[in-house]
């Protein structure tokens, strides 16, 4: 009876020990300004629940697909200076991205959308030569979403959206005390993740004034192996935009729901021009356009350090886009992200 007794003390030990190491993610926040995939929306101070010219305003605003008629296929790209983050630094961040990462891809057709978007992905390897550790972390997320925007013809100026997303992901974490050339595992995490999230937009349309209201993760959960389920931070963003089609001014608020204040103030400006040319392999016209945009947010714009500076442009010649946008916080270029999009539209 000794054997048997002690082989099940041993499996009783080892699973509590497995649960002894804590998860490390903290935060599951990723509806934040800097995190947002739109080139045309981060130019305009890194918000945008109003245009609905952006190929990608599904991603802020379900309800901006309402009025929608053109297929469109779009995908955008971000390039950063690299962060130099620590081991556990990294392990606390829930969306961190590589440098020069793709970003997100949608395919939109009338008033539906499909997207993908890689929302984290971070892996570190290092030694810590003063305590003696050997230290890696792995952590991808995934997501896939279905968005799908909602009009009455008795309400024509109404229009309401709904975010459906699928989250799919790992974490892989292994540490280890270093003892000359033997190495101890100390904490190590081999863990899967699976989860969904929902958004719900409104938009109001009139001659001059576009008013919307978002509401992002309001319903959610993230069900790991063997941790306890987790909730993503819900938000909810409001915002305004005034002019034509040509010049356009957009203000907005962005805050925590049930959590700490959060909150940020958004400002943008854009000015498109266009006009018609000829064909280079024809003789009929074709249409082409250029768009110049600006903006600013912070939470509180108190001193150039606690302000995000945006700027961007794009360009359209008949079915094909380009868009950027530079997001510098404190107006110091080396802190600057840059965000690329490019696609086509029928």
């Amino acid at each position: 009876m000794k054997y048997p007794l002690l082989i099940l003390f041993v499996l009783l030990v080892t699973g509590l020990l497995a649960q002894v190491s804590p998860l490390p993610i903290t935060s599951y926040d990723y509806s934040m300004p800097e995190s947002n995939v739109s080139a045309i929306a981060m130019g305009m101070g890194a918000m945008n629940i109003t245009n609905s010219s952006d190929p990608f305003a599904s991603y802020s605003n379900p309800a901006l697909l309402g009025n929608n008629e053109h297929t469109l296929v779009y995908t955008s790209f971000r390039l950063s200076n690299d962060d130099e983050l620590s081991f556990w630094e990294a392990a606390s961040i829930s969306n961190t991205l590589r440098e020069k990462q793709f970003k997100y891809f949608t395919a939109v057709a009338k008033q539906v959308a499909f997207s993908y978007q890689p929302v984290s992905s971070v892996n570190i390897s290092e030694i810590d030569a003063e305590n003696h550790k050997s230290l890696y972390y792995d952590y991808k997320l995934d997501k896939v979403q279905m968005s799908l925007g909602i009009t009455d013809k008795n309400w024509p100026n109404l229009a309401a959206g709904l975010n459906l997303k699928y989250l799919s992901g790992r974490l892989v974490m292994l540490e280890e005390q270093i003892y000359g050339t033997d190495y101890l595992r100390i904490n190590f995490i081999d863990d899967k993740v699976k989860g969904f999230s929902t958004d719900l937009g409104f938009l109001y349309k009139t001659d001059s004034f576009v008013y919307a209201l978002t509401a992002y993760d309001l319903f959610s959960g993230l069900y790991w192996e063997n941790y306890s389920t987790k909730s993503i931070q819900r938000r909810i963003a409001t915002g305004i935009e005034y002019g034509s089609e040509g010049s356009k001014v957009n203000l907005g608020v962005q805050a925590k729901i049930s959590k700490d204040p959060d909150t940020t103030y958004h400002i943008g400006y854009s000015n498109g021009l266009s006009w018609d040319s000829t064909d280079f392999t024809s003789d009929t016209s074709t249409r082409q356009g250029l768009d110049l945009r600006a903006g600013l947010y912070s939470q509180d714009f108190h001193g150039t350090d606690n302000i995000n500076v945006t700027v961007g442009g794009g360009y359209y010649y008949q079915l094909f886009r380009f868009d950027f946008a530079l997001n510098a916080k404190g107006i110091k270029m080396a802190d600057s992200e840059f965000l690329f999009s490019i696609g086509m539209g029928f």
